[in-house]
């Protein structure tokens, strides 16, 4: 094998490691010349989504689930509006057959799902699936065999022929067990199908549509694995397609596929596959699965979501489906998890803070203005593609403050949990405060400690200067104002008056009578629900300070912001 010199500005140089030892995709399988369809192709419909978390899921478990933790899953599945479901693999342990027929028993099954079970192609095992669905008024019964020459030469040691006869054989069975007055339906997976010969799936999957006389009101589902996967998403699409055009009796096929995700790319997969022509998708709840697991479900569905396609699944309380599957599982759902991850809606960086600020604000903006409840309003908010309150997750989790965070981050959480709403000049000076605070702890700042830094940090009334007594006159005539007071700055303590055309200028000349110059910079007052908020940039000599205050009078919020800045200044 050579490999392409590298560019000049490219440093990277051939590595340690014996990748010579592996063989790519195309000298492992032939997939045919490819006329592609699929990449003008759009999703506009959700597939029929399967889970298979209580057969393949459940198979990949250190501790595999028990009657009432599978129970709980299948409500849990049921309950979000999945129609088939992978209930077990009856044959492999009394466990799963116990929840099979507790199933039965039960009447858990609603009216409209169809619950799935699982086979290996050998007689007394099909026997033993079609004794554990008895009484079911409809299921699938999905039978598998290994058909890539790997797995026929090293596992199975049977010849294509060999299989097929081993597939016919099983078939016929299945087609003898299944009671006609119920509404049994069969699946065929050729596992490894991403490794096995094309015409060799094709020969397959066409002799068991004939034999089981698939019908359009009858059809029988083929469902093409990638077991292990081999290759980019792009081939397992081509190899999709390759099937999807070349099945006999096309309508009377269901076209099902099962990506795994040895590579990373199991989502990608299964979204090309059902650009190829895929029609259902088998897969797991945040991709449990042996290995790195099965394709992920709930990724899946969500991505439609985000491009304005219905999921037809509901994930309106994503945490409690979340927390069911962990308990069920006994595994945690990383926090970087797409979607459903504890950190996915979160943003630290203060550039992604300030952006996602301001993107909630204009779009609580746009709803105003089309006169809808802002969960109705057409979503574009940077670096969140889904609005978090349609999965259950409150704005409180959005933005986050540690050492990365930036002035709008601050603020953010500031108005949103103790609605501070700080001036914009005034937001970098506390954006440094946070950040000393944040690198010296190296951790992250709740909304509660941000809050109390903040106060103290701003609200400093019993400093250098303090006011003993005070009061404010306003003079009809002129409309100036006389601000009177007692005032102790240092050791000394005197009566002051002040004049001026407003409230705070008049106890700024009060305060230059005590000997304190102070030269106001900029000032605002924000009423709030719990009173006025008031912020004052003062200068005193050489030192400029923002001091805040917050009282039910505007009046009083107003002097404490300027005697605090005045404090900070003379400190």
């Amino acid at each position: 094998m050579t490999t392409t010199p590298a560019p000049a500005w490219n440093p990277q140089r051939p590595g340690p490691m014996p990748y010579h030892r592996y063989r790519p995709f195309q000298d492992r399988v032939r997939v045919p010349a490819a006329d592609r369809a699929w990449p003008a192709a759009r999703i506009e419909r959700a597939p029929l989504w399967v889970p298979v978390d209580l057969r393949d899921g459940n198979q990949a478990l250190a501790e595999p689930m028990d009657t009432p933790r599978k129970r709980r899953f299948f409500d849990l599945l049921t309950g979000m509006g999945f129609k088939e479901i992978e209930v077990g693999y009856p044959s492999a342990s009394r466990t799963d057959f116990d929840f099979v027929r507790h199933l039965v028993t039960s009447g858990a099954v609603p009216d409209d799902v169809t619950p799935v079970v699982f086979t290996p192609a050998r007689r007394d095992l099909i026997d033993r699936t079609f004794d554990a669905i008895e009484g079911l008024p409809r299921a699938v019964v999905h039978l598998y065999i290994a058909t890539s020459p790997v797995w026929r030469d090293v596992v199975l040691g049977r010849d294509r022929a060999a299989v097929w006869r081993t597939v016919r054989e099983a078939a016929e069975h299945m087609a003898r067990r299944a009671d006609r007055g119920s509404y049994v339906r069969f699946q065929f997976s050729p596992e490894t199908f991403n490794l096995t010969e094309p015409d060799f799936v094709l020969e397959l999957c066409d002799g068991l549509t004939g034999l089981w006389d698939a019908s359009p009101d009858r059809p029988v589902t083929h469902n093409l694995p990638a077991t292990v996967e081999i290759a980019t998403p792009n081939v397992y699409a081509d190899q999709i397609e390759y099937v999807h055009r070349n099945l006999a009796r096309r309508d009377s096929v269901i076209l099902s596929v099962h990506p795994h995700n040895d590579r990373g790319t199991g989502v990608a997969c299964a979204e090309l596959a059902v650009l190829a022509g895929a029609q259902r998708v088998e897969g797991c709840l945040f991709g449990n699965g042996e290995r790195t697991g099965n394709v992920d479900l709930v990724t899946l569905a969500l991505n439609l979501y985000a491009q304005g396609v219905d999921p037809m699944l509901d994930f309106r309380d994503l945490d409690a489906v979340r927390e069911t599957v962990e308990h069920c599982n006994r595994l945690p759902v990383h926090p970087r998890h797409p979607y459903a991850g504890d950190l996915v809606h979160t943003a630290f960086s203060g550039t992604h803070q300030d952006a996602i600020s301001k993107g909630l604000a204009r779009h609580a903006e746009r709803a105003r203005e089309l006169g809808v409840p802002e969960g109705r309003a057409p979503w574009s908010v940077p670096y969140l593609p889904i609005d978090p309150a349609d999965v259950g997750r409150s704005y409180e989790a959005v933005i986050r403050v540690n050492s990365q965070s930036g002035k709008g981050g601050t603020a953010y959480l500031l108005r949103t949990a103790h609605g501070v709403d700080l001036p914009a000049r005034m937001r970098p000076d506390f954006s440094q405060v946070v950040q000393r605070a944040t690198d010296d702890s190296g951790r992250e700042m709740t909304a509660k400690e941000l809050y109390a830094l903040f106060r103290a940090t701003y609200v400093v009334e019993d400093g250098e200067a303090a006011l003993d007594a005070w009061s404010v006159h306003r003079d009809e005539a002129t409309g100036a104002h006389r601000f009177v007071c007692t005032l102790r700055t240092g050791e000394r303590t005197g009566d002051y008056e002040g004049s001026g055309s407003g409230p705070v200028s008049a106890f700024v000349d009060a305060l230059a009578g005590a000997g304190v110059a102070v030269e106001v910079l900029d000032f605002c007052e924000r009423a709030g629900d719990e009173g006025t908020d008031a912020f004052a940039e003062c200068r005193v000599g050489s030192a400029t300070c923002w001091g805040a205050g917050r009282d039910a009078s505007a009046l009083a919020a107003s002097v404490r912001a300027v005697l605090s800045a005045v404090n900070r200044a003379l400190r």
